[in-house]
C-alpha cells in the first residue's frame, strides 16, 4: 500500500474511533442520570490529580470544570451538569471514563441502600500544596465517611451534604480557632463572600482560610480579610484581583495535646 494511502487509512482509522467514542458518549448520557455523571467526574478528577489538570486536558474551564464538581447553582436554580459537549470533550481525552460511568451505576444499585456519606479532601487542582500553595499545611486528611445521622446532628446551614469536603488546617494565622493539621470542614456550595464569615480562599496560587468582613467605603464594598492571630495584619481584597472563594468554612475541630 503506498504510503500516502497508508497515511490517510490511519488518519481515517483514529477519526472514526474518535466518532464512535464520541456516539457512545452521547448514548450514555441518554441513559445516565445527570447525578452519576457529575461523580464520574469527580472521580476522574481524584485520579487525574484535581480540575485543573482535566480541564487544561480537555481545553477547558477549571472553574467551570469546579463549578460542575461542586454544584453551584444556575441562575435557574438548577446545578450546573456534564453537557453532551463536555461528555464528548471527556470522552476524546479520556475513553476509560466511560467505564467509570458504568462502574459508579453498578455501585449505585448495587449499594443503594447503604446511607453512609463520604466528604472527600477538598481538591485544589493537584495535591494540596501542589495546584493551590498551601503555606506550613503538616500533611492532609483525604476524607471522612460518615452517616447522614451525624450530619444531620453535627453540620447546619449548608447547602448540601454532596458539598461537604475537608481541608486540613495550615499556617498559625488562624489561631486559636483552629491549628495546623485541624480539620475543617467546608461548604462548596457557598462560592461568594455574601455574608461575613470564615471561607475558603485564594489570591493568585495562594490559598487561605481567613474571616472576611464585608466592609462599605466611598469606592464600593470591600472584604477584608482577618486572621485571629492578632501576629498576622489583616488585608483588603478588592476588584482586579484575582480572588475566587473555593468555599465558606462551616466547622471546625480543634486539636489540643493532652
Amino acid at each position: 500500500m503506498p504510503e500516502s494511502v497508508a497515511y490517510r487509512y490511519r488518519h481515517l482509522s483514529v477519526s472514526l474511533q474518535k466518532i464512535m467514542r464520541s456516539v457512545l458518549a452521547l448514548c450514555y448520557a441518554c441513559v445516565m442520570t445527570k447525578d452519576l455523571y457529575v461523580e464520574a467526574l469527580v472521580a476522574l478528577c481524584r485520579r487525574e490529580g484535581g480540575e485543573a489538570v482535566v480541564a487544561n486536558n480537555i481545553g477547558s474551564s477549571a472553574a467551570t470544570i469546579r463549578q460542575i464538581t461542586s454544584g453551584v447553582k444556575l441562575p435557574s436554580g438548577k446545578s450546573r451538569g456534564v453537557g453532551p459537549a463536555l461528555v464528548i470533550r471527556l470522552s476524546e481525552r479520556y475513553p476509560d471514563w466511560l467505564e467509570a460511568v458504568t462502574v459508579l451505576s453498578s455501585a449505585h444499585e448495587t449499594n443503594k441502600d447503604e446511607s453512609d456519606i463520604v466528604i472527600p479532601q477538598f481538591d485544589t487542582g493537584g495535591a494540596m500544596g501542589s495546584g493551590l500553595v498551601l503555606q506550613e499545611q503538616p500533611g492532609i486528611i483525604k476524607e471522612w465517611r460518615v452517616s447522614d445521622d451525624w450530619v444531620r446532628h453535627n453540620v447546619h446551614r449548608i447547602t448540601s451534604p454532596k458539598n461537604l469536603a475537608i481541608v486540613t488546617g495550615f499556617g498559625p494565622s488562624m489561631q486559636p480557632v483552629f491549628n495546623p493539621g485541624d480539620p475543617l470542614l467546608v461548604d462548596r456550595g457557598i462560592t461568594r463572600a455574601d455574608v461575613d464569615g470564615i471561607y475558603f480562599f485564594r489570591v493568585g496560587t495562594e490559598g487561605f482560610v481567613k474571616q472576611l468582613q464585608r466592609i462599605p467605603t466611598p469606592n464600593g464594598l470591600v472584604l477584608r480579610a482577618k486572621s485571629y492571630n492578632p501576629l498576622y495584619d489583616p488585608f483588603d481584597i478588592v476588584e482586579g484581583m484575582d480572588f475566587e472563594v473555593f468555599a465558606r468554612v462551616v466547622k471546625v475541630w480543634k486539636g489540643e495535646e493532652f
